[in-house]
């Protein structure tokens, strides 16, 4: 059996070796690496005394706080599978993954135990596998302290290896149906240490993790963070603030953050008095990803971050990160993102017959990493199609220059990223189309100053019917999450909409289509 070091492992190692230092905090607490230790430890053996047994998933749906890298270190310790869920999903969407996933037992905040609530009966499991974050809990639910408390500090777990399974995180695919990518703590060790060796993070470092913990981003680097022995600072707002998060970086010393652009964006747009109340020269190293940034944002960027080296990344949960654009390349390369990140390996190209293609012309990405996902869960089919031997696609078209920097074409079929969240038309376009008055429906995103991109629909209506965006946002709003909806629509004849010869809607062509006034709300 390969030995690498677990995040559980590691926590366990600064807890001998410097068992005062700041390993995490958020808003409420903090924890030294000996009080994280002793809590996952206890927390691992409490969820092992609710009848779980090494190997079970168990599904987390909360805001961001401390507990969440508790919940990974702790489950790390015991072997258990952490499942995380987007707490902006609806019920149905849940409720559809925890399904699928075969959880357990569920952790969740005390916001969604409503909504888990209904969905019970299709989960079927003990009332004591419910589990709440929160000093109180209601009926039906354990309180997550008490699972601590329940458990043992000096547990003697079973041994837990690089091929062991720590998450099982999902991600919607083209067919807009969420798959399951199967993750193991070799791979998150390697790609804890790749981060550290390409962007230079040492024990001194203090990250402050903005993003969801549901989402790789934040897991990916708190993870790294974790082995390197730095310190951890959670952000636990419910909403973005970007004065707070300017607040945090000074009064922490924070040295590395990573953001979205719409984050910059609003931070940017504070006014200069407030922007000059902090001094955010601790920060060395910024990180932008999940959506295209243009010149003169990352230009205002520099600018306030007087000492931040910025890096742009593309990556995917399936095979985490790929391509890096480095400080010195940020405006030479703009819009590329960048060339092969370390222990990424080489990015090959393909057409549709798996031959590569020259210089400058588009294929099919595929990526080696050391850390690359193993397989998509209960699904051969799927996971048979993401891998070219050794190389894993998620489906992005790219090209490369003269120079090897990779320029994204098409992200993964037509994807929508809003706000840093991934949004497929299938799924929306499936939604919309079960409308009554829907004949046929496209959906594309479209630019938006705040969020990168927003979504919209092209919208066919039946002969005869009239309809208005906020009917349509409504119907959507029963069945998607919120940031899914589209916040414009386009309607058209059935002529006008773009289509292949064998009938197979062009999205790219709907950008093309003649600018619309916007539709009544």
């Amino acid at each position: 059996m390969t030995r690498l070091p677990t995040i559980a492992d590691a926590v366990a190692t600064h807890a001998r070796l410097t068992p005062a230092k700041l390993g995490a905090r958020d808003s409420r607490r903090s924890l030294s690496y000996a009080h994280w230790h002793e809590r996952a430890s206890r927390l691992g053996a409490g969820l092992l005394g609710l009848g779980l047994r090494k190997g079970d998933r168990v599904g987390v749906v909360a805001y961001n706080s401390l507990e969440w890298l508790e919940i990974y270190v702790g489950m790390a310790r015991a072997g258990l599978v952490v499942v995380p869920v987007n707490f902006r999903l609806s019920a149905a969407e849940m409720a559809y993954i925890l399904q699928d996933a075969e959880v357990a037992a569920l952790i969740a905040g005390p916001e969604f135990c409503a909504a888990l609530d209904g969905i019970r009966a299709d989960l079927a499991l003990p009332e004591r596998a419910y589990v709440v974050i929160a000093d109180q809990a209601g009926a039906g639910w354990t309180r997550f302290e008490d699972v601590v408390q329940a458990g043992s500090a000096t547990h003697r777990f079973e041994p837990v290896g690089a091929e062991d399974m720590c998450a099982l995180m999902y991600t919607s695919g083209t067919t807009g149906r969420p798959k399951g990518v199967i993750r193991r703590h070799g791979g998150s060790t390697l790609i804890a240490l790749a981060t550290a060796l390409e962007m230079g993070f040492t024990r001194d470092d203090t990250a402050l993790l903005v993003m969801p913990l549901c989402h790789a981003n934040s897991l990916y680097f708190g993870t790294t963070f974790i082995h390197m022995g730095g310190s951890i600072i959670v952000d636990d707002r419910r909403s973005f603030d970007p004065e707070a998060l300017l607040a945090t970086l000074a009064q922490e010393r924070v040295t590395f953050t990573s953001l979205v652009p719409t984050h910059y964006i609003m931070v940017l747009a504070l006014p200069p008095e407030v922007k000059q109340r902090y001094d955010v020269g601790s920060v060395g190293k910024l990180m932008i990803s999940s959506a295209p940034a243009r010149r003169d944002t990352k230009l205002a960027i520099l600018d306030h971050f007087r000492n931040g080296r910025l890096y742009e990344l593309y990556g995917s949960t399936e095979a985490g990160w790929v391509t890096l654009l480095r400080p010195d390349e940020q405006l030479s390369k703009l819009g590329s993102v960048g060339r092969e990140w370390a222990g990424s390996g080489a990015i090959r190209l393909l057409d549709e017959n798996g031959n590569e293609v020259p210089d400058g012309e588009v294929g099919e990405l595929f990526s080696c990493t050391s850390y690359v996902f193993d397989g998509y869960w209960k699904n051969p089919e799927k996971t048979a199609q993401a891998f070219n031997g050794d190389a894993c696609s998620v489906g992005d078209m790219a090209r490369r220059d003269a120079d090897g920097y990779i320029w994204l074409v098409d992200r993964k079929s037509n994807m929508i990223i809003s706000g840093g969240e991934n949004i497929y038309p299938s799924e929306v376009e499936g939604v919309l189309g079960a409308h009554p008055k829907v004949q046929d429906v496209a959906v594309i995103g479209v630019p938006h100053d705040k969020w990168g991109e927003a979504v919209m629909a092209v919208v066919v209506l039946h002969e005869g019917q009239s309809s208005t965006l906020q009917e349509l946002r409504d119907w959507c709003r029963q069945h998607l999450a919120s940031f899914k909806c589209p916040t414009e629509v386009r309607f058209i004849l059935e002529a006008e909409m773009p289509r292949t010869a064998t009938g197979k809607i062009l999205h790219r062509k709907l950008r093309d289509l003649p600018a619309a006034a916007p539709q009544p709300a």
